[in-house]
């Protein structure tokens, strides 16, 4: 059974899909705890289904690498076979990065590496593109351009916005995400060869 830790910042619907997913008995992970780097909204799923919380917050560290020992610390109690990024919106120092590799993935809402960043939704609107998407990727010390390990097309409509467009895009980073944490899972993904091909 593999074993997963969320980190969030926000609302965390992308770990509320995964809750929900994994309270099938037939699913192959399970997640043993939720972080964030704040008192984030999303701790109330993992209170629904009883999974331990915790949270470092940034505002207490003076730099992101000492707030990032902090993190990593708090994931070693939990041992995870994976660590998911859930919409945590700090950038995790090299260090943790490098201790974790390629065991932290990430949902981005663009079909990288078209529209890496904070603003992806945003971008690919500005760029009047017919179609962005959604992907999956392994972390590493850049911004969006680790390995891609899963990815998907979503068109962009006539009169869409940022909400809008968005609000399209969740429902298939969330599908990504699970069939990804599944294939880990079942071992019909290994994240390190999919380092390595990367590189």
């Amino acid at each position: 059974m593999l074993t997963v830790a969320v980190l969030i910042s926000g609302t965390g619907s992308n770990l509320r899909a995964l809750l929900d997913e994994a309270a099938d008995p037939d699913f192959p992970a399970r997640v043993v705890a939720v972080g964030a780097d704040r008192e984030a909204p999303g701790f109330a799923h993992a209170e629904a289904y009883g999974i331990p919380t915790f949270f470092v917050p940034w505002v207490q560290f003076d730099s992101r690498e000492a707030w990032g020992r902090e993190l990593g610390e708090q994931l070693k109690v939990w041992q995870p076979d994976l660590v998911v990024l859930s919409g945590l919106m700090r950038l995790l120092p090299s260090s943790l990065v490098d201790e974790w590799s390629p065991r932290i993935i990430n949902t981005h809402p663009a079909y990288l590496p078209e529209f890496p960043g904070a603003h992806g939704v945003r971008d690919a609107l500005a760029a009047e593109v017919s179609q962005t998407g959604a992907s999956v990727i392994v972390v590493d010390n850049g911004v969006d351009s680790g390995p891609i390990l899963a990815q998907e097309r979503v068109p962009v409509l006539r009169g869409d916005d940022e909400h809008a467009l968005h609000e399209r895009i969740k429902p298939v980073e969330r599908r990504l995400l699970i069939d990804v944490v599944r294939r880990v899972a079942t071992g019909d993904l290994d994240l390190a060869t999919a380092s390595t091909n990367h590189s």
